[in-house]
């Protein structure tokens, strides 16, 4: 689907780099067919020199050379570099947007005529391969865009296709997520510290735990309702510990921040 492709990325920043590297590890891409562009030099050198791809300043130059083009610039930014490559995306070219905020409509018309777009919302574990995309298609682009466009996540991690209705509600929810876990796990060190374990012993087991009951939920295909009965014994430790997380409503809590991010999206996109 992609071993065939020339991708270029505008912008060069993390999330460009995390992908760059999950593509020459997991997809068979080499790094002849990968490019990058960005107005910072010493970055490009520092991407050049750690994974062997094309690098270029010149933003109308990489989208000229590529078949697929990844918009990884900050949403602020996106404006300004689409007006300089607007009409230079051809019926041939595949347009993957990962700026927060933007829809496909907006890119769509900033790039000028019937762009092929495909809008993604990708999170932070896909620095590690551990990722969470969701993925929604533009009017012009078609089922082999979004493959090419999975392609290119699933590398990361994974990929999920929404209707563009449901990515506010998916930058909510997995987008915003990685945050909430991580006050959670700073929570529950905290917790362990409180009951007499040293700090980083109590981090390490939380982490570890969180990671490890995901990781049992996904490769089980299990219901997590079932899973949570697995390990509660009636007047057993996981159930006096349940209890209390139901008095502190944190099944209320996490879906009032999940709703209020989700909200926060929609206004942000209104922004645009």
């Amino acid at each position: 689907m992609i071993r065939d492709k020339q991708i270029g990325f505008l912008g060069a920043g993390n999330m460009a780099e995390a992908i760059i590297r999950g593509l020459l590890e997991q997809s068979g891409v080499s790094p002849e067919q990968l490019g990058a562009s960005d107005p910072r030099q010493e970055r490009l050198n520092d991407l050049k020199r750690g994974s062997g791809i094309h690098v270029e300043t010149d933003n109308r130059k990489l989208v000229e050379w590529a078949d697929v083009v990844v918009l990884a610039v900050k949403p602020q930014a996106a404006a300004t570099v689409l007006e300089e490559i607007r009409n230079l995306t051809t019926s041939g070219v595949v347009f993957v947007s990962v700026a927060a905020g933007l829809t496909t409509r907006s890119i769509e018309e900033a790039l000028g005529g019937e762009s092929r777009v495909v809008r993604a919302m990708p999170n932070t574990p896909a620095l590690v391969r551990a990722g969470a995309t969701a993925l929604c298609r533009g009017q012009h682009a078609n089922a082999a865009d979004v493959a090419i466009a999975r392609a290119i996540f699933d590398a990361v991690g994974i990929s999920i296709v929404l209707d563009e209705s449901q990515i506010d509600a998916a930058t909510g929810l997995s987008g915003s997520g990685p945050a909430y876990v991580f006050l959670i796990l700073e929570a529950l060190a905290d917790a362990g510290v409180k009951v007499g374990l040293p700090r980083g012993t109590s981090l390490q087991l939380a982490a570890q735990t969180l990671m490890g009951s995901a990781k049992l939920l996904l490769e089980t295909d299990g219901d997590p309702s079932q899973l949570r009965n697995m390990v509660t014994s009636p007047g057993g430790t996981s159930l006096a510990g349940l209890q209390a997380l139901e008095e502190g409503g944190l099944r209320t809590t996490l879906s009032s921040a999940v709703e209020a991010a989700t909200q926060r999206a929609i206004e942000l996109g209104k922004e645009k």
